[in-house]
């Protein structure tokens, strides 16, 4: 039984660590380490880790430097044949390791494996909602326009893929390898897979399972998204440097489908303005979105504008009945593709 390093970031994490850690220690695939790497947490996060008493964990106190040099250090020093990052807030169902070792080990040429996940709420009771991501032909622009691994609790990924991305820098305290690169903090994930994509010959494939869940918090909702689209302003200029040409080929695309993506974050947030104003944003950038994904588009639209001229009460009636339609008809894709051991043809992404 290979060996499978689990990689997991500590800030301010006392609410939901302990539950995460048993949900990695409770793995069919037991032959694990789980690297808990405390990034200068001001509370007791790593007491609490360190108090689960299995000899598997090992906790590292590092002054404060954010997750993704968290993710790195923890990389740097992992043993296993394959590595998985966990959020110290999402769970894993017991067969998630051993599901994505078993694809890994039957597919050779596949280097990130990753499957759907469902979202749960604060209480880590299921909202009926998923992330349902293409699985199989991902490509360059797939990755920059919709994230198919969806969130970082998702992916398990062979040690030499990360090998094969590594880089060297000096931040200030000396040199360092890394692998998610920190300068694009907020988008990081998507530049680490899009490197991961077109600079080594490593492939990205999709189990159909639905194996991780998915912490939704209010704190997530509010997030700064003038600070995001500066984040993926920021990814898609570091990756101009070594696919100048790809990204000159789908920036527009990205960029619409990232502000349409964070004009649905406002549409939750209750703000109608900076949703309507985000959404034309993203048609102007790429009017084929229309085309390409037009009901996704329109619906987008139609709830920034009802937002803004319903009364906020009949506009929480509409939104609710059109996310349970919404779940509904994406439980429906995760149980086709777990019966046909291949995604739906359009299966619709989570809100």
């Amino acid at each position: 039984m290979k060996l499978v390093s689990v990689i997991l970031p500590l800030y301010r994490s006392e609410k939901y660590v302990v539950e995460t850690i048993h949900s990695v220690l409770a793995q069919t695939h037991s032959r694990l380490e789980l690297l808990v790497v405390d990034d200068g947490s001001p509370d007791g996060s790593a007491a609490l880790c360190e108090r689960v008493g299995d000899p598997r964990i090992q906790v590292f106190r590092r002054p404060n430097r954010g997750s993704c040099r968290a993710r790195n250090f923890g990389i740097s020093r992992a043993r296993g044949d394959f590595i998985a990052f966990i959020d110290h807030d999402d769970l894993w169902l017991p067969e998630k390791l051993e599901r994505h070792v078993a694809h890994l080990e039957r597919s050779p040429q596949v280097g990130i494996s990753y499957g759907p996940s469902a979202f749960i709420d604060e209480q880590g009771r299921r909202m009926g909602l998923y992330q349902v991501p293409k699985l199989h032909d991902v490509d360059a622009r797939d990755i920059l326009c919709r994230n198919p691994i969806g969130n970082g609790s998702a992916p398990l990924i062979r040690r030499e893929v990360f090998e094969a991305i590594r880089f060297t820098a000096d931040r200030g305290d000396g040199p360092e390898d890394f692998y998610f690169d920190d300068q694009c903090m907020g988008w990081e994930d998507v530049e680490c897979w899009f490197r991961m994509a077109v600079t080594t010959p490593w492939k990205l494939e999709g189990i159909p399972d639905c194996l991780t869940l998915y912490r939704v918090n209010p704190e997530g909702l509010s997030a700064n998204v003038e600070k995001k689209q500066v984040s993926m302003e920021r990814g898609l200029e570091r990756a101009r440097r070594y696919a100048p040409e790809v990204v000159a080929r789908h920036e527009g695309a990205a960029r619409a489908y990232h502000l349409r993506y964070l004009a649905r974050r406002l549409v939750l947030n209750g703000d109608a303005r900076g949703a309507v104003r985000l959404a034309h944003r993203a048609i102007a950038c790429h009017p084929g979105i229309l085309v390409e994904e037009p009901r996704r588009t329109l619906v987008t639209l139609a709830a920034a504008y009802a937002m803004r001229v319903l009364p906020g009460g009949a506009f929480r009636r509409l939104e609710s009945l059109a996310m349970a339609r919404l779940g509904r008809s994406q439980a429906r894709a995760v149980d086709e593709a777990a019966h046909d051991g291949a995604p739906a043809s359009s299966p619709p992404s989570a809100p």
